[in-house]
Order: C-alpha cells, then structure tokens, then sequence
C-alpha cells in the first residue's frame, strides 16, 4: 500500500501510522483539530504553534494557515499538558508513538513555542541501503534536519534486529528513534532501547551499552559533541558496528568541522620536507587526514529517496584534502547506481597568459595587482605606509598578479590552483600588520642605498639561473655581486625548492651558486655563467 509520498507500508503498520497520528492530533486545540485532519495525512511533517502568531501545517511541499487567529498562552499550555513532561533538551512526546514534540522557551523559561514533528516508522525505508548496513561496516549518515534520517535509522535497527537476528542496541537520547514511553515503539523491532537522561550523557550511555550488554550493532542518532565522536570510535574499535547520523548535507561540510571530522579521520598539518614535495610535487604545508576513519561508509542525503554513497571514507576524504573531485555513488528507487557527478561550478573568466606575470614582482613594470585571501585591506594598506612599493589591491584573485593569503586558509582549491598555474602566493601566519609588511618585503626585496634598477637585474639573475639549472639540470655560477644583493639572491632562491644554492670565492669575487637539488658535489671546471 503506498501513500502519497510514494512510501510503502505493511498493512498492520499503516493501522498504527494512522492510530498514531490520531494521537498527535488529539492534543491540539479543537479548531486546529478539524483543520488538520483535513490535511493529507501522508504528506504532514509538522505542526507549528508560536504565541502571537497563526499556526500553521508544514508538508512535504508546502505550508498550510490552519486557522485565522493568533495562538494565546492557554492553548499551549493546555497541548503541554496532554504530553509527558518536557526533558532538558526541550523535548517531549506521546507515550507509545515516535511523534517529537520541541518547545521554544523565553528569557524567563516560559514556553511560547511548541513544534510538533510527526513521527512514522516506514517499512522498506532502506532499500536504497540495506546492502551496505548487510556487511557489518560502520554507516554514517549525513543530512539536513527533516530530510528523514531517523526514520532511515530505525528502519535499519528493525531490518538488523528482526530480519538478520543481530544483537541491537539503540542509544535513544530524546525518545525519537523507539519513541516516548518506557516500552519500545514496534518500528525498531527486536532491538532493545537504551534511554539516554541528559542529553551531554549520551557519549556515556554509548559506552554502557558496549560494556555492559554485549551488543553487536549500536545505533545512535544525531552525534554532535567530541566526546560522541570520541565514544563512536572507542566502539568501532572494539569489533561493534556502528550505524550513526550527524547533521552536514555533504562530506565536505563533516571534514571542514572540527568537532567531528575525527569520525572520518580527522585533519591535520602537516609540514614535508624539500624531498618529499618534490615527490608529491606539492607545498610543502599540506592537510592530510590524520588517521583510519571511525566510520567505513558515508551516505550523503540527497533527498529522501536519493542518497549519495562513499564507500571508502578514508579515500573519498583523501581526494577531497587533494583538492580532486569527490563522486560517490548516486542512488535511487527503480535506477542503477551511477557514479554521482557534481555540480559544475560557475566557468572563471578566462585570463590571457599574457596577464600571468613571471618572475619576481620586484622586476615587473607598472603597479602589482596584489588579492588578499582571509586578511585585512586595512592592515595592508598600513603596510604599504612602510614599504614604498606600487602595489594594487584586487577583489578577484583571478585578476591578481601575486596573492597574499593568511597560512591556515592557504589551502583553499582556487587559491592551490591559480598557484599552480604560476600565480605567486605568499602566505603569513597571522592577520598582522608586521606579518605583511614581511610578506611585502620579500616579494619586493630592497637594498638601502643602492639603486633599484641594479637590485632587479640581480634578481633576474637569480631567477634566470634557477630557470637553466632546472631545465637542463646544470650547475650555474652567478656573477660576483656584494654581500647585500647576494642576500637578496638568497632570498629569492629560497622560495625555490627544486635546487640547491650557496655561496663560493672570496671578497670582492665571492658570488653565488645554483645546482639542482640533490645532484652530486659541485666541480668548479663544470659551472657554467648565466
């Protein structure tokens, strides 16, 4: 029997969805009573009473005025008294059903907002899944509120407890998986409920349930703290599978949170050595996920019937770290799985490769197109009091001759890609006026007292020498040049990582070297000038 919503329900469960609701509707005010059975009942999500203001029903598609006069204080405070008593996560329900009753309260604690969220177990709600949660791997879904991960979830706890015989145990903190009262609602089946007290005790409980009843599969909604996160992993660790939601419409949004990336692995920094990037032929700060996921698969929510499907969370994580593209496996009722292809992002407008400047910025001509990336215009433009140089600031960084952006932000995929194509970024570690008035000077090096024409034409030596040694992996020798501008040189070689440059001869002769990194020992007949 399908209803309008195109959800399949056993004829004994459709009985009872319809009991149930009857129950949720019984506690409204009369008027609001008539107005809502109404209502298609297959499609109403929730029933929304805030003082002063006209109630209203929220379907699946829309929003529905259930009657023409504000709501007062006595209507609520006699629903609050046909429900059980609200917990301290400002949530109650109806005894016997999955219905989620949440209250908004003011300043004083007075309640002046209920929402009633209706609550049905839909058998078959996991067919797009049942064959991942079959293999004992640890499931994670992810999801924007109401978009039906709970019901998915007590859909699984049933299917695992009733039809596979598997030991379940349910960590129900606000009564929504097996519903209110003290005996399980019928939809999580065999499997057993253990209620949570407060809601910061629920990494606590899940611990308990592990050690003290031997489960085989834990179920848990809504994991929101790092001590959840740390206990979600305490259980994987033991040989438990574990099935879990967490709020985050995509992979992405769980690795950029820091509370809870560790359920994927965790991110970290990490700093390579000159070898290494070169191997990689990376930066040499790089982000890299710090251990094994807690969970093996993550299902993105699309829609509540169509999921996105990573089967190997520690490598989709990684790919999403390497800036690459991060399918999955798109599902939905009646179609075969298919690679899922992202949405393409808005086309950048093209710019000429005559815009990309090469070299230093201190050997260009004209005023330097300079984007800032997670820093301060303000502080820059301070900057620039101290260092005279000709510089422009820029809102797009596709228009930017070099960027500037703050060093944990450094890793942003269009920031990572306009460098690849040789746009200069250099990084700072603070949003500070002495850490860009740093960077400034380094992109603009300066010698007090000498000529800046002969500072550049020492620069364009560095870097030509650079550009031979690499290309056709020779050992150049610069001309002789002053201690000043050798440091300049210095300084412009160390942003180089792919050669290896020193100092050789006696004053006034003494000049600088350029090899390749890790070629063999230098020989003086072998060097070659610029």
């Amino acid at each position: 029997m399908a209803d309008l919503a195109g959800r399949h329900y056993v004829g004994s469960v459709t009985s009872t969805t319809d009991h149930e609701l009857g129950l949720l509707i019984g506690v409204l005010p009369a008027e609001l009573q008539s107005a809502v059975r109404a209502l298609a009942p297959a499609q109403l999500l929730e029933v929304v009473m805030d003082l002063g203001r006209t109630p209203e029903a929220r379907l699946e598609n829309r929003a529905e005025r259930l009657a023409g006069t504000p709501v007062s204080r006595a209507e609520i405070d006699a629903v609050l008294r046909e429900l059980s008593p609200v917990g301290e996560d400002n949530r109650t329900g109806i005894e016997g059903t999955l219905h989620r009753i949440s209250v908004i309260r003011n300043r004083r604690g007075e309640v002046v907002g209920l929402t009633l969220r209706v609550g049905r177990a839909v058998v078959g709600a996991i067919d797009l899944l049942r064959d991942l949660v079959e293999t004992g791997q640890n499931v994670l879904l992810l999801g924007r509120p109401g978009i039906g991960k709970t019901t998915k979830l007590r859909e699984i706890a049933r299917v695992l407890a009733d039809d596979l015989g598997r030991r379940v145990v349910v960590v129900d903190t606000s009564n929504e998986i097996g519903g209110d009262g003290d005996v399980p609602h019928p939809g999580i089946g065999a499997a057993r409920r253990m209620q949570v007290p407060r809601p910061d005790r629920q990494h606590a409980v899940m611990i308990e349930a592990v050690e003290n009843h031997m489960p085989e599969v834990i179920v848990v909604d809504e994991i929101g703290t790092g001590a959840e996160a740390a206990a979600a992993r305490t259980i994987a660790e033991r040989g438990v599978q574990l099935i879990g939601t967490a709020h985050g419409n995509t992979l992405e949004n769980l690795v950029l949170n820091p509370t809870l990336s560790d359920l994927v692995g965790g991110v970290h920094t990490v700093t390579l050595g000159d070898e290494e990037a070169r191997r990689r032929r990376s930066a040499k700060t790089i982000t890299e996920r710090r251990g094994a996921p807690t969970f093996d698969v993550v299902v993105e929510m699309v829609g509540r019937d169509e999921v996105v499907v990573h089967h190997d969370a520690g490598a989709a994580v990684d790919r999403l770290l390497a800036g690459e593209a991060v399918r999955g496996e798109r599902r939905q009722p009646g179609r075969a799985p298919a690679p899922a292809v992202p949405e393409a992002a808005p086309a950048a407008p093209a710019v000429p490769a005559s815009r990309i400047r090469v070299g230093s910025p201190a050997t260009w001509e004209g005023p330097v197109r300079v984007y800032l990336h997670a820093l301060s215009r303000d502080l820059l433009a301070r900057a620039l009091r101290d260092v005279a140089v000709d510089v422009q600031i820029v809102n797009n960084p596709e228009h930017a001759d070099m960027i500037i952006a703050l060093r944990a932000r450094a890793d942003d995929q269009k920031i990572r890609r306009l460098a690849e194509e040789g746009r200069p970024v250099h990084t700072v570690k603070r949003n500070s006026g002495s850490e860009l008035r740093r960077a400034l000077q380094a992109a603009f090096p300066t010698v007090p007292g000498m000529d800046d024409e002969v500072v550049r034409e020492a620069i364009v030596e560095i870097e030509q020498a650079i550009e031979r040694a690499v290309s056709e992996n020779i050992t150049v020798a610069l001309r002789a040049q002053t201690p000043p501008l050798r440091k300049v040189q210095h300084r412009i070689a160390a942003r180089y990582h792919l050669v290896e440059v020193y100092s050789e001869g006696h004053e006034p002769f003494r000049h600088l070297v350029v090899r390749p990194a890790g070629s063999d020992d230098f020989d003086e007949d072998e060097a070659v000038s610029p």
